[in-house]
């Protein structure tokens, strides 16, 4: 893990803890009304997820916490994010943020669901939401 994927890591891990459990709540509303642990259907996890998002208010300050994990890396944006690609992208799996930085692009995903694809794909909740950073 190189040091700026470390320093955004330990950014969003001390200073963004409400918006990451915010997200779990999200994806746990989400996931509530399910028949099963899992749905084949995408329409029940990535419309509902944003809506989600959105009603809560997280949707709009996943930009700010881009901002600062693209600071915290110290690094510098090209432009001001916004809550809509390509800087946050609400996926099956969970948001997406993305910032082209000078080192390369620097992705933050908060994984809350994953794609099991045994036949049909399925979306499953996973137990908490998984914080994965990498500069591609």
């Amino acid at each position: 893990m190189s040091h700026p994927v470390r320093a955004a890591r330990r950014r969003i891990q001390d200073e963004w803890q409400p918006l990451v459990a915010g997200v779990n709540d999200c994806a746990d509303q989400v996931a509530e009304p399910w028949d099963t642990s899992r749905t084949t259907n995408p329409n029940r996890v990535v419309t509902p997820f944003r809506t989600a998002l959105e009603s809560t208010g997280l949707l709009e300050q996943l930009p700010r916490l881009l901002a600062d994990a693209v600071d915290a890396a110290g690094c510098e944006l090209q432009a001001r994010p916004v809550a809509a690609p390509p800087y946050v992208t609400v996926t099956s799996r969970g948001p997406i943020l993305r910032a082209t930085i000078d080192p390369g692009r620097l992705v933050i995903c908060f994984d809350a669901f994953e794609v099991v694809r045994n036949p049909v794909p399925a979306y499953r909740r996973l137990d908490g939401v998984r914080l994965d950073i990498a500069l591609e």
